[in-house]
């Protein structure tokens, strides 16, 4: 299997010892690969990736893996974190833990473990973009609905028909048709059904400027 399909994986660990052979054996599987030696480093030089994973030590001098974690979150950045640790204490876990990482292993851990957890990440990363590159792109055929028109988006996913939409936004049955047609053809939905399908678990609450 090619590195483009298997996915990214930065290593960010200040142990060189360590990076070096995480890099080399994860390369080898291949893996497409990036080492840093420090958080900062991590910060100015990676781009995104995806789908992609981060490899993160816990304890390293300046900014330590979970202030790094932090701040990708505050940058917009959410790749999935797999950190590693020679030594944690109990509050160091719980605070690591509250970013939702993909695993917290203890070294020395199997790399079985490491494996499978990378994929875990890899698949959940592969995801979320997918799920990005949705959401922008109903977004994008919303905002070319009227305000009426994003009303009646709405009571349409609700399942409401035209006499309902009529009902409940005080309009002609006939002029609830209309607008029900025009939602249609703006979201590229030949019919209802394919607007519920596009739509599935979308929260509306997304799509507002």
């Amino acid at each position: 299997m090619s590195a483009s399909t298997r996915g990214h994986v930065y290593v960010v660990d200040d142990n060189s010892d360590i990076r070096v052979y995480l890099t080399d054996l994860l390369g080898q599987m291949g893996y497409s690969i990036e080492g840093y030696e420090s958080a900062q480093t991590f910060l100015q030089q990676s781009f995104d990736m995806f789908p992609a994973v981060l490899v993160l030590d816990v304890r390293m001098p300046n900014m330590s893996g979970i202030e790094l974690q932090e701040k990708m979150k505050t940058l917009g950045r959410h790749t999935p974190i797999i950190f590693i640790s020679g030594e944690s204490q109990s509050e160091e876990i719980i605070r690591a833990m509250k970013g939702q990482p993909i695993e917290f292993l203890l070294k020395p851990f199997q790399i079985q473990d490491l494996i499978d957890a990378i994929e875990r990440g890899l698949a959940l990363d592969a995801l979320n973009r997918e799920i990005f590159i949705r959401k922008n792109e109903i977004r994008r055929k919303w905002l070319t609905l009227s305000s009426r028109e994003r009303a009646v988006f709405t009571l349409m996913l609700e399942g409401h028909t035209n006499k309902g939409i009529s009902e409940h936004l005080d309009i002609l049955p006939d002029t609830a048709k209309k607008h029900r047609a025009n939602v249609l053809q703006k979201m590229e939905t030949p019919q209802l059904s394919d607007l519920l399908a596009l739509c599935k678990g979308l929260d509306l609450k997304a799509l507002e400027p």
